[in-house]
């Protein structure tokens, strides 16, 4: 297969799923690592590598880094809000999945100690939050640490994702916007967002409304593939948020 060839189908690879793994493109275009990695390298204006993962170097508009710590206070009142009207949401002998994030500590804060529910998770702050909730059943999924996101990253962890049952996934985010689709900064969540998604009936976006119009560094879905987004503002349909 000629290069142009294997830029080619890489690029139709990445409009459909927006992140991909080196490993996976290279089984995908049929060579080795490297070949894909001479690639690459050899069309900045299209394509970047980071971290192990492929991205369309459009999707890349920050450079700037997250800070957990930084975002800790960043509109604390109104993430504390958003949070409140997604815990309106939780069901007694659900199954959920709570995103790493600072607005999602929050949730789980608010789950009510008395309600029985199986959590799965990802990040060190939700889980010492729910480790002390006398009826949570929680998984934490693990793999290598993040110190700026407190949250773990390991394929052993998508693939338990992909065989769960989950009713509600909570999902946090660095940006949200009608073009660009909804984006966060930092690439090792991407799958992870992803695969719980898939497994979930129902998936949640909370935000406070500062994403709005915001991009950050790599897109991990569209708006209309959430079944709500939820703000400060209280909870609008997806799919009907325009109107």
């Amino acid at each position: 297969m000629l290069k142009t060839e294997r830029l080619r189908m890489l690029a139709d690879a990445l409009a459909k799923q927006s992140v991909m793994r080196l490993r996976d493109a290279a089984t995908l275009l049929g060579v080795s690592e490297m070949t894909v990695r001479r690639d690459i390298a050899a069309s900045p204006g299209h394509f970047t590598y980071l971290g192990g993962y492929i991205v369309s170097a459009t999707d890349v508009p920050n450079t700037a880094g997250y800070s957990l710590e930084q975002e800790k206070d960043h509109f604390a009142q109104a993430k504390a809000e958003a949070s409140a009207v997604a815990a309106k949401l939780i069901v007694n002998n659900e199954t959920l999945f709570i995103d790493c994030g600072t607005t999602l500590t929050t949730l789980a804060r608010l789950i009510p100690n008395d309600l029985h529910v199986t959590i799965v998770c990802y990040s060190l702050n939700v889980a010492e939050i729910l480790r002390r909730k006398p009826n949570v059943r929680m998984i934490l999924l693990g793999g290598v640490y993040v110190p700026s996101s407190d949250s773990f990253s390991g394929e052993e962890s998508i693939e338990v994702l992909r065989r769960m049952g989950i009713n509600k996934a909570f999902i946090s985010a660095g940006g949200v916007d009608d073009a660009h689709g909804v984006t966060c900064w930092n690439f090792h969540e991407v799958a992870l967002k992803q695969a719980a998604m898939a497994a979930a009936v129902e998936s949640h976006l909370v935000v406070d409304s500062s994403k709005f119009g915001v991009v950050k560094a790599v897109r991990f879905s569209k708006v209309e593939e959430f079944a709500s987004i939820i703000t400060e503002k209280g909870q609008v349909v997806a799919a009907k948020r325009k109107g």
